[in-house]
């Protein structure tokens, strides 16, 4: 099942996603016609692990960690399918990275990882947006818009082996499979969980295959997770 967000004149709706329709409590609202799509969640925080696949780091020069090496997003960074990217005037770097990201469905902490399939209500997709070019993580990748996140949130996938593809302008860039993370979903959720309470609606991003790269105005952005979905983003001039 898919589950999204919907903003209408009247506010925010959230329900199943219907090929192209949000079946909400109230009535059936068609995407476009009735409101735009939000980010299908609505977190206290994006915790994000970087270096997970071993293609990134021999192509970035990192070293391997020897457990999750995470940074954290704040909800300003949020974006929703479709919305522009702004490419911001104080960077000459900027750069996508196409993950997985776990929607956590309720208030908890310190879990196994046997426990961690209880707690996630499912999967959607995020654009890890990156100003290179800044010191410091805080400076690259925690800036407004910096998380394009959607389209929707699927609650029926394993997320251990899935296929990942990427494409800037229509080309592809990325080209991986889940299975290929140096740390699993579960593991990761777990090792978090033992340093932060989670809320319901925060998302856990499992970090990028090889080859996020640099993109200019004017591109898009097309993140594929099989099972889960599409997540796309056109970069525009800030100004």
């Amino acid at each position: 099942m898919r589950l999204a967000r919907l903003l209408t004149p009247d506010g925010p709706v959230s329900g199943r996603y219907e090929d192209g329709t949000i079946v909400a409590d109230d009535g059936r609202y068609e995407v476009g016609r009735d409101g735009r799509l939000l980010p299908p969640c609505d977190p206290s925080a994006l915790y994000c692990v970087g270096r997970n696949y071993a293609e990134t780091l021999d192509q970035m020069e990192y070293e391997r960690p020897e457990e999750p090496d995470f940074f954290v997003k704040p909800p300003a960074s949020l974006l929703a399918h479709g919305e522009p990217i702004a490419y911001p005037e104080w960077t000459d770097e900027l750069t996508y990275a196409g993950e997985l990201v776990a929607v956590v469905d309720e208030r908890c902490r310190d879990l196994d990882p046997e426990d961690v399939p209880d707690v996630v209500r499912g999967y959607t997709i995020m654009n890890d947006v990156d100003a290179l070019d800044q010191q410091g993580r805080t400076a690259r990748k925690a800036f407004d818009g910096s998380g394009p996140l959607g389209p929707w949130i699927e609650t029926d996938v394993d997320p251990t082996n899935l296929d990942i593809s990427t494409t800037v302008g229509g080309e592809q860039r990325q080209d991986a499979n889940t299975e290929l993370m140096l740390f699993g979903p579960h593991e990761i959720v777990s090792y978090l969980s033992e340093r932060f309470t989670f809320e319901p609606g925060d998302c856990v991003a499992f970090g990028s295959p090889a080859n996020p790269g640099l993109v200019e105005p004017g591109e898009r952005v097309d993140i594929t997770y099989e099972g889960v979905g599409t997540l796309s983003n056109q970069v525009i001039d800030e100004a």
